[in-house]
Order: C-alpha cells, then structure tokens, then sequence
C-alpha cells in the first residue's frame, strides 16, 4: 500500500481556507453521469476520467490508477466514473482535493443494483502487521494515519500530519474484501482516517472489521448496505449510517467497538446509526438473539442506534461488556438507543442488563444530526457538512 507522503502545513492551511467554498449538492446531472450509454462521458463534468476492466473502451483499466493521474492538486475537484465490472485491487486516496468516484449504472438510488465492485482478496493482516494494509479503500493522507495500532490510544500518528481529503464521494460501487468467508482476522472494505468521506448507495461487504474510521476520520454513509460478523463497524473517528442495512452474517462480538479518540480537543467521536435496518444477511441463519448492538473497545466507547428496525438476531440485551473479566466500561462508556424497533428490540431486557442506555428525547437531541457530531478538522469547532451531500437522491 503506497501512500504519499505529508503535505507541508503551509500548504494545509491553503487548502483548509477554502473549505467555504465546497458546496453540498453535486453541481451536475449524476443519474445522466452514471447512465449506460454510446457515450459514456454524456452528461458527466468536463474532465471526468473514465475506467474500464475490460481496457477497450477507456484510458484506465484501474481506477487506482486514474487516481495516480491526479496528482496532488489541493485546488482540483475532480471526477472518476467507473465502466461495470470487477476490479480487482486496493484504492487509496491521499489528495487532499475532491473527489468523485461514480459507478455506472442505470439504477442510481438502489445499492443493491450497482454493477461495479473493487475486491481484494489477497493479504493476511497477521503478516502485514496492522489492519490498516487490509483494506479495499483508504481514504488517508498517509499510512502511518491510516494505521489502528494497539492499546486504548492505538497508532501514535505524528503530529505534523497534514489533513487529508476534504471532500472525497463515492456512488453505486461496492467495496468487497474477500480474504475469507467467514471472521478469522480483520479485513477492511474501507478505512477513513484524517479526511471526509461520503457514500452513497455503495456496498461494504466483509466479515471481521468491515468499517474503520480512524482519527480525525469523518464518515457518511447513505442508503448503503454494510456486511459483516464481528465488530464490523469500528475506530475512533465519527461516523453516521443514514437509511441503510446493517447485514449480519453472523455474530461475534459486537455490531459497534469504538475507542475514544486521543484529540486534544472535545469532540463526539463514535458511530451513529439512524432510520436504518439490522437484520439477518439471509433467512437460513440460525442466530435468533445472538447479536449484539455493540462492545466497548475502550472504555469511551460511543455508539446510538436511532430509529432502527432491528430483526430477532439481536441480542435481547442490546450491548454487552467488551468479557466477564474485562468489562472496559466506566461511567464514559456511552452505548445507546433511541426509539428503535422491531422484534431486536426488548426493552426489558435492556434494562435488566444496564449496558444499554436508553435515551430521553432530551438526551438524544445532543447527538441527532450531523451538524451536532461532525467537527472541523483540528479546530474542534462542529457543524461543518459542507462535504456531504444532503440531496444524494439522482
């Protein structure tokens, strides 16, 4: 995994400056983008790249590649629509510039549609030493920020590390590590450290440590489906799940396991899951109160389910402790639920248990939009979403 060296600061704070300037909305037709068509690059902005597996019909057969292509223009928004097929290897964005990575596909509101799927299928993360080498997608300005590390604080980053990308978007493309078929180690379909990511309508599918979202990591998920076992959605950054599927493949540990972050500044760092489905992957599993919503990684693990269907896979008592003798709960452990339903959902329980906290609307109002959770990089000051497109319906 060749990442690019840290930008200077300088250069950081140029790039930071114009974040203002970043709209919310998409400024093209992207469902006349992505639609299939003689010409492929109808409708699509000036400039946008095109990839194709088959190499016939395209400058690039990688879409790593056309990303290479770029450089590291801070300055340059840029676009990158990807022909359907398989595409077989490890992306890694590091330009701090935007980015669009566009799957075609004459379905552009419906994930389970999509016609374009990055897999990797290749590496043991024993071997490899951290998690981070795992992953399909790193959207990271380095590696060494991209890296889990081990104990409560994990990696040590350095602190002159530079921001990453600041408005990285990726639509109707699946994301797919295929170590293994079932949960022997980590591996990663997406890893979000030090940057703002945006999904929309894509596919993360894997077993152990699906979703990473690093330090300083700023993630939104819309309409996608995420697959996994155990601890699937994990890190130490902020991540929201909007209208999507959580699939259980199965159960082990936790859906959640969040670290609190090691920033100088407050924040609220953790996973947040709303109007979304968790449910069983197919009807054949036999895993009927198995699942739980969560396990604390440290002991400032945070994590809400927010208005949720939860099928009859998860555990009655919602979350657990991280083992009997390793509970990793004090009282900034903070693993909740607001309004969810469903057969998953068994208030008693819950309460019986007194893992799960199970918030007043007044309680909730702290943590229910984004504008309240996500941060502006190293300034620590909320409400900046001007990354995240908030009309992703084409």
């Amino acid at each position: 995994m060749a990442l690019s060296r840290p930008l200077c600061w300088a250069y950081l704070v140029t790039v930071l400056s114009s974040w203002t300037a970043l709209g919310d909305a998409l400024p093209y037709d992207r469902a006349a983008c992505q639609a299939p068509s003689a010409n492929p690059l109808e409708g699509c902005p000036e400039g946008t790249l095109l990839v194709a597996a088959d190499g016939t019909s395209a400058n690039f057969t990688s879409i790593q590649d056309a990303i290479l292509s770029l450089g590291d223009n801070g300055s340059t928004t840029a676009t990158i629509l990807v022909l359907p097929g398989t595409y077989s290897e490890q992306v890694n964005i590091t330009r701090p510039g935007p980015l669009t990575l566009l799957g075609q596909t004459g379905a552009p509101n419906n994930a389970s549609a999509n016609t374009v799927t990055v897999i990797f299928e290749g590496l043991n993360v024993t071997e490899a030493g951290d998690n981070a080498h795992s992953s399909v997608l790193t959207v990271s300005p380095t590696l060494e920020a991209s890296l889990t590390g081990m104990g409560p604080s994990g990696y040590p980053v350095p602190e002159d590390t530079p921001f990453g990308n600041e408005d990285f978007r990726a639509y109707n493309i699946d994301f797919v590590n295929d170590f293994s078929d079932y949960a022997v180690m980590p591996e990663l379909a997406v890893s979000v450290s030090y940057a703002n990511a945006g999904f929309y309508f894509c596919g993360f599918y894997s077993y152990q440590d699906t979703v990473y979202i690093g330090k300083l990591g700023n993630a939104y998920f819309y309409n996608s489906t995420i697959a996994g076992e155990v601890d699937f959605l994990y890190g130490f950054g902020t991540a929201w799940i909007q209208s999507s599927e959580l699939l259980l493949r199965s159960c082990g540990g936790g859906i959640t396991a969040w670290k609190g972050t090691n920033t100088t500044f407050d924040n609220k760092y953790g996973v947040y899951i709303h109007d979304s489905r968790v449910v069983k992957a197919n009807s054949s599993l036999q895993i009927e109160g198995e699942c739980p919503l969560g396990r604390p990684w440290n002991a400032q693990h945070r994590s809400i389910f927010a208005n949720n269907y939860l099928d009859d896979s998860v555990a009655p008592s919602g979350y657990i402790a991280w083992g009997s003798t390793d509970p990793r709960t004090n009282n900034y452990t903070f693993m909740a639920e607001y309004n969810d339903y469903g057969p998953g959902f068994d208030l008693d329980a819950r309460l019986a248990e007194n893992l799960t906290k199970i918030l007043t609307e007044e309680e909730y109002k702290e943590y229910s939009t984004v504008e309240v959770v996500f941060q502006e990089a190293f300034s620590g000051k909320f409400g900046y979403v001007g990354w995240i497109d908030t009309s992703p319906e084409a």
